[in-house]
């Protein structure tokens, strides 16, 4: 085998250290244009690739971690879902649909400029709206009206319909408590902010029921008590309207009280051309009327003690004027009154 010896002259070394300079001035340009279009910088501007040791964010060890493997913890740490309870039941819910928003990426690139031993809080911003339309939601399952005692009839007697205690979501409270939890990115269970509503009227507390029974014209007071939540108070003989003028069946209610009322004429045949009587021995009404809430209908005293027990009136219920008296001084506006055809 034959070899050749080459050797270069003094322009060809030259010529070749030219041509390796600037092959090397275009590799490392061509690199810097890649590291921009990945939207990097050169190598040797990087940031460190990796957290230093012994750095934490809100107690999760991120150090020695490099960005992805860190942003990984730091969005499972803020995916927690939070747990709120009330009276043994639990509710949980993603922290995005209270509107959390933690700010994994700042905590991550704070992470990797941070030196070794540093300890970091991850931030969450809270979508205020989101957090009030939550509350707001959460309120309408959670919510119960409470309901005062009241009077119903049941057959033909009134019993009473217990009272029954309410509860309420205190919304701003619950949304602050959320807020704190989520922000300190706390998981222990959290108690709701639920206040008792007492009824305003108790099962005792309904007052009295007038019962009148049509038919045998009678007119029994019912008193709070008893098994069944009323008991009788007093029974009366009374009047009630003519076969032409049938005093009206239903549940009505007491709507006006007056002592010694004028009779005024109602706009009906039987009183065509009356004249108003003020009053006085003479007064129709007698000395107490307490008008129901049927149209011209009431229970009064009446001078016609004769009438009593019989269907005489126009549709009103006459009473013995004592004894209108005696109601007179125990019923109220809104006590009920209940006509039955019995």
């Amino acid at each position: 085998m034959s070899h050749r010896t080459y050797r270069l002259t003094r322009l060809g070394a030259r010529a070749v250290t030219v041509t390796a300079f600037a092959a090397a001035i275009l590799i490392g340009i061509e690199a810097a244009a890649r590291a921009q279009e990945a939207g990097g910088q050169p190598e040797d501007a990087e940031r460190p690739s990796r957290i230093a040791d012994g750095v934490t964010v809100s107690g999760v060890i991120v150090g020695g971690l490099n960005a992805p493997d860190a942003r990984r913890a730091l969005s499972e740490l803020a995916a927690r879902p939070l747990t709120v309870a009330f009276e043994g039941i639990w509710w949980r819910y993603a922290p995005h649909s209270l509107g959390a928003e933690a700010q994994v990426e700042s905590a991550v690139q704070e992470a990797l400029k941070a030196p070794e031993g540093a300890v970091l809080e991850l931030d969450v911003e809270i979508r205020e709206r989101k957090l009030a339309r939550w509350a707001r939601s959460f309120a309408r399952s959670l919510d119960e009206r409470h309901r005062n005692a009241r009077i119903v009839l049941q057959g033909e007697r009134p019993g009473v319909k217990s009272a029954r205690f309410g509860r309420e979501l205190s919304q701003g409270e619950a949304q602050l408590t959320v807020r704190d939890a989520l922000q300190r990115h706390e998981r222990a269970v959290v108690p709701l902010p639920v206040h008792t509503v007492a009824p305003r009227r108790s099962d005792r507390e309904v007052g009295f029921a007038i019962v009148i029974k049509r038919a045998s014209n009678r007119l029994i007071l019912y008193r709070p008590g008893g098994a069944k939540g009323m008991k009788v108070a007093r029974r009366f003989g009374v009047a009630t309207g003519q076969a032409s003028y049938p005093t009206p069946l239903g549940s009505y209610e007491i709507v006006t009280k007056q002592r010694n009322p004028w009779w005024r004429p109602p706009d009906s045949d039987w009183a065509a051309g009356a004249e108003p009587i003020p009053p006085g021995p003479g007064n129709p009404l007698g000395t107490r009327w307490m008008g129901i809430s049927a149209p011209a209908v009431g229970i009064h005293g009446t001078p016609d003690a004769a009438s009593i027990g019989y269907s005489a009136s126009h549709g009103c219920i006459r009473m013995l004027v004592p004894q209108a008296e005696w109601l007179f001084e125990r019923v109220e506006v809104g006590t009920p009154v209940y006509i039955l055809d019995a």
